[in-house]
């Protein structure tokens, strides 16, 4: 093994194709094929299973992608330790949560650990969480609920090597919540309060709105929470919306609360299960 293998490896992994995985490194897709060709020889082992939809990790891969990103990780501490290089670490979110939350996690991470250059990628879910697996990303933070990542219903990519779907435990990945977002039933006064304006499909409130509210509510499917926030204000439906986006019609009178309980969602941090030795001090850090 060396380390350029072991990086093309977790890169295929968490991409679950040749081609993406070279995009990601910057390489040609042939020299990332060489790469796990030359590491499956010389561990004697078959790391992926080849089909028409990619490269899927067998039981032996998934073994070694947790064992892969702490050797990875050993590797950039004893760079870092010669060259004198300031550690850096680079945190992936949802977009609306970038403006709206990311900024009082970074705040609490620079003044806990100022020694840390800290990058932000903002990308959707599935991005996000194949991001984390390939170890292109150290943390993401997003929304979910419950006892594992994806209780909020959202499907797991299968190239975390854990085949988890959406209600399952996906082994390969675990969290830590930082906070909480307050959801809430809102329409403007004297407004419609039916159908049900809604984000698209597999948004984080929709998901949560679909938990929340039975079939038999009408809804009306728009393409974002801005959206739906906006119809609200016009009087056209109500909306389960985040604390985030609601505060200035809220206390501007646009926009009233209903009578309606909404479970909170978690803002949670979610990282591979594996890394917490190079994390810890950095997922202690953004711990309130």
């Amino acid at each position: 093994m060396d380390l350029r293998q072991l990086r093309g490896f977790v890169a295929v992994a968490g991409a679950g194709t040749v081609t993406e995985a070279a995009n990601t490194l910057g390489l040609a897709p042939a020299s990332v094929s060489e790469q796990v060709r030359r590491l499956e020889q010389s561990l004697g082992v078959t790391l992926f299973e080849r089909t028409p939809q990619g490269m899927r990790l067998t039981e032996r891969g998934a073994t070694l992608l947790a064992r892969a990103q702490e050797l990875l990780d050993h590797a950039d501490e004893v760079r870092r330790a010669v060259t004198g290089q300031r550690r850096r670490v680079t945190i992936g979110t949802l977009e609306m949560l970038a403006a709206a939350r990311l900024p009082a996690v970074i705040r609490l991470l620079s003044e806990r650990r100022p020694d840390l250059d800290v990058a932000v990628r903002t990308l959707t879910r599935g991005a996000l969480l194949a991001g984390v697996t390939s170890g292109e990303l150290d943390v993401a933070l997003l929304l979910d609920t419950g006892l594992w990542v994806g209780g909020l219903g959202f499907t797991m990519p299968e190239d975390t090597g854990s085949g988890a779907a959406a209600g399952s435990r996906a082994p390969d990945l675990d969290f830590l919540d930082v906070g909480e977002v307050r959801l809430s039933l809102v329409a403007a006064p004297g407004g419609d309060r039916e159908p049900l304006l809604v984000s698209a499909a597999g948004c984080s409130i929709r998901l949560a709105a679909e938990r929340a509210f039975g079939p038999e509510v009408p809804r009306r499917e728009l393409t974002g929470i801005a959206t739906a926030r906006e119809w609200a204000r016009q009087g056209l439906g109500s909306a389960l919306l985040p604390d985030f986006a609601l505060e200035p019609d809220l206390a501007s009178g646009a926009l009233v609360e209903l009578d309606f309980d909404a479970p909170a969602l978690a803002l949670r941090l979610v990282w591979l299960r594996g890394r917490e030795p190079a994390l810890r001090d950095v997922l202690y850090a953004m711990s309130a």
